[in-house]
């Protein structure tokens, strides 16, 4: 099935943005505003999800401390009032030579067919698609660990999370939990747990909190590698001093149902093991019709973000790869090459003007570790944060970079109204996930 168009490709040629994250999200509603409010194109973004949230809040959803609709963009909402389209799907396959994408099925939760596999034409195709955590083939990763990879993935382990509490509360016995990765989003997800776990001892149905023993597997020497080894020498004595078992150069060998196997023959036995080490391309970039890809299944792209293989393509974010200015798969890279080619794919569609390359801009690093501490990096190499007020600074500008991304999807009025309809959703509703 094909979708229907009442405006032939001739007369609006169609934008296709495939990718609601922090990339696909932010271009669809640049371009909606310029191209798609002057009725010069029809911008389209396609993605599995109804709502956008912000990918670095994932571990707060994980652990029940963000459960504001607030947090959550509806793509259909957000369509109606930045002139684009949005429709839900998953790409899984291209046909580069008549310009097309295919769509699988679409299903509900129950699994029934709501939408049947459809195509969609383009004159540009945006391939937004993010990136995934990767298991490097461990044995039994896949079936025995949890991933954290969007919001669907972050609401199964919170559901799981909260079951495996109350099972804990009614025994009388501590709650294991090993999670393999000391980058951003494991180290993040060990300290929001232990706040998630602080707020539910208030609601504890008159009994003590159970025990909550987190080990936070590494393989490499220090957890926090993107920061300075001082960030990562105090994030390892934060987390120690919450009850945090950090263990560094430990290599996973194998999961199964009871716990983690390491290389060096020790057993890590947790009830809940989670996976956020690595970083890989979906795999269905293998089905785009021969684009080259990286090892870890990246579209390789020019500077300029367009593919090495069709010019017709672009990727951007932590689907594409640079390979001679390789950057790391973070929020600011998407954001940054979101706006390069809102400002340029304009020109480029309606004049044949090239796109010029994406310079990236460090502007630093943050990392919050929940109430606890923070700790940022400036270009330069300079820490702030830690300490001070528990590293109240560093934990104020992660806050800050979540409400600029609000405001910059929503508009000014209506992400301060957002942001007070959070400050009052915070009086009236516990702060942590119950039910």
């Amino acid at each position: 099935m094909q979708m229907d168009r009442e405006d032939t490709m001739a007369t609006k040629p169609e934008i296709l943005i495939v990718g609601g994250g922090v990339a696909g999200l932010a271009l669809a509603t640049r371009l909606g505003d310029t191209l798609g409010r002057q009725g010069q194109a029809r911008i389209t973004l396609i993605d599995k999800s109804f709502s956008h949230v912000w990918k670095p809040m994932l571990h707060c959803f994980a652990a029940g401390t963000a459960q504001n609709e607030n947090d959550r963009i509806s793509f259909m909402a957000q369509a109606s009032s930045r002139h684009f389209e949005f429709w839900p799907g998953e790409i899984v396959a291209l046909d580069r030579a008549n310009r097309r994408a295919i769509l699988g099925p679409f299903r509900a939760t129950d699994g029934e067919v709501v939408l049947e596999s459809r195509t969609v034409e383009y004159a540009a195709l945006v391939l937004a698609i993010g990136s995934r955590a990767n298991d490097f083939g461990t044995p039994g990763v896949a079936e025995h660990c949890l991933f954290i990879d969007n919001l669907v993935e972050a609401n199964g382990f919170n559901e799981k999370f909260r079951m495996e509490l109350l099972r804990a509360y009614a025994a009388g016995k501590p709650l294991d939990i090993a999670i393999v990765g000391g980058g951003a989003t494991g180290t993040q997800l060990a300290a929001e747990l232990h706040k998630a776990l602080d707020l539910v001892a208030l609601h504890s149905f008159g009994a003590s909190p159970p025990q909550l023993r987190i080990t936070l597997l590494e393989a490499g020497p220090r957890i926090l590698p993107a920061f300075p080894e001082a960030v990562s020498t105090a994030a390892q004595r934060q987390l120690e001093s919450i009850g945090v078992t950090v263990r560094t150069s430990a290599m996973v060998s194998g999961a199964d149902a009871e716990g983690l196997s390491l290389k060096d023959g020790t057993r890590v036995p947790a009830t809940l093991r989670v996976w956020a080490a690595g970083v890989k391309a979906p795999d269905v970039t293998a089905a785009f019709d021969g684009l080259s890809l990286s090892r870890s299944g990246q579209i390789l792209v020019h500077p300029n973000l367009q593919s090495q293989d069709d010019e017709r393509i672009f990727a951007l974010g932590d689907c594409s790869f640079i390979a001679t200015d390789p950057l790391p798969p973070t929020a600011q890279v998407a954001r940054q090459q979101a706006h390069h080619l809102a400002r340029h794919l304009p020109a480029w569609l309606h004049g044949g003007v090239a796109v010029p390359a994406c310079v990236f801009r460090n502007k630093g690093a943050i990392v919050a570790l929940g109430n606890y501490n923070g700790w940022g990096t400036l270009p330069g190499g300079t820490v702030f944060g830690g300490g001070f007020l528990n590293g109240l600074s560093a934990r104020l500008g992660h806050l800050m970079l979540y409400r600029q991304h609000q405001v910059e999807l929503y508009g000014l009025f209506r992400g301060l109204m957002s942001i007070l309809a959070d400050r009052i959703d915070a009086i009236v509703r516990p702060s942590v996930r119950l039910d």
